[in-house]
């Protein structure tokens, strides 16, 4: 049996904006002072790191945000995120918006660990040329 896992990342484009009616309640409960990998058109907090900053390799600190770019990637920000809050503690939380890939590895060797929130119905993300019309 051959299971196709490119439904999953159909598009080609990993990069999306957190839609305002997912992000400001999350922001109004937790108070964000880092979007810990975002660019300066999907950015949400003031403070963030870009591709070019790395923050897969840049420490965090405060209150993080992340919406890390979907695909085979993504393990690697899950892991970071645990790593930066729970392990070395330079951040004082993180929340991260991801897909529920509940038979994956990085699902269950991090987040179960921490809190998880399901939202109900379809997400539908903002790409950077749609936000440039709006």
């Amino acid at each position: 049996m051959t299971v196709r896992m490119d439904v999953h990342y159909s598009t080609g484009n990993q990069e999306w904006a957190t839609p305002p009616e997912i992000f400001d309640p999350l922001n109004a409960e937790f108070g964000f002072t880092l979007d810990v990998c975002a660019r300066p058109w999907n950015a949400k907090c003031a403070r963030f790191f870009s591709p070019e900053q790395d923050g897969l390799i840049e420490p965090w600190s405060g209150r993080c945000f992340m919406n890390p770019p979907y695909g085979n990637v993504i393990r690697h920000w899950v892991r970071k995120a645990y790593d930066e809050t729970v392990l070395l503690r330079n951040a004082e939380l993180t929340v991260c918006l991801l897909p529920a890939r509940t038979d994956t590895a990085w699902w269950h060797d991090y987040c179960l660990k921490g809190e998880i929130r399901f939202i109900r119905g379809r997400v539908y993300f903002q790409r950077e040329r749609e936000r440039e019309r709006a």
